[in-house]
């Protein structure tokens, strides 16, 4: 992604090529981007989209160098669940919203509970497809925190099917992705869905 340049007012500064994208779009949507309405709109357009796709510019794997090793004997599963976030499809650009539910089972340390939301956030800002965005996040923590397993379940619903196409609003969509003992020990398996609410 390209570096963010900041005016001295610490606004985002918007190159005109993008700028002009904006308007194009407008007006091949049939509206007038001169009007007094739209006439701030790119600008507005340009700085949003900068904000949703934050994630470009960060590594979340950051939120999980910080760990703790004294936890009093502690090993049972950590679970943070009903994350909310918000993303964007990379086929439509359309929102996609919803929450994950993100567990692990630590084996020597664990990590604070809102860097997991870090994380999501982290993958969630970018421009997305929900399996992968449950891909991820899982591997993130499988990969940094090297715990006995790792589980993440999203549920969305996605603007590119409630708001154009079919248009079925309140239909969501549930992925999942299990890893170490979540996936290969059934029990552990249903305990750690159980937690979850599934």
């Amino acid at each position: 992604m390209s570096k963010m340049e900041v005016g001295p007012d610490g606004k985002i500064i918007v190159p005109d090529h993008v700028l002009d994208a904006v308007r194009t779009l407008l007006e091949w949507t049939g509206d007038d981007p001169s009007r007094e309405g739209l006439r701030d709109t790119p600008r507005r357009v340009a700085r949003a989209w900068k904000e949703y796709c934050q994630g470009y510019a960060e590594d979340p794997s950051v939120h999980l160098s910080r760990t703790f090793e004294e936890v009093g004997g502690y090993d049972e599963v950590v679970l943070l669940r009903d994350i909310p976030f918000q993303s964007h499809c990379e086929h439509h650009m359309a929102p996609i919203t919803g929450k994950a539910s993100i567990a692990y089972l630590p084996k020597d340390r664990v990590v604070g509970i809102s860097k997991l939301a870090r994380v999501l956030n982290g993958y969630a800002r970018r421009l997305q497809v929900q399996e992968r965005l449950t891909a991820e996040v899982a591997q993130c923590i499988w990969d940094h925190l090297q715990p006995h397993g790792v589980a993440v379940v999203i549920d969305a619903q996605h603007g590119c099917m409630t708001g154009r196409g079919v248009r079925t609003p309140g239909v969501g969509m549930v992925t999942s992705r299990l890893l170490g003992v979540f996936l290969e020990d059934d029990r552990s398996r249903k305990e750690v869905l159980s937690l979850m609410g599934y």
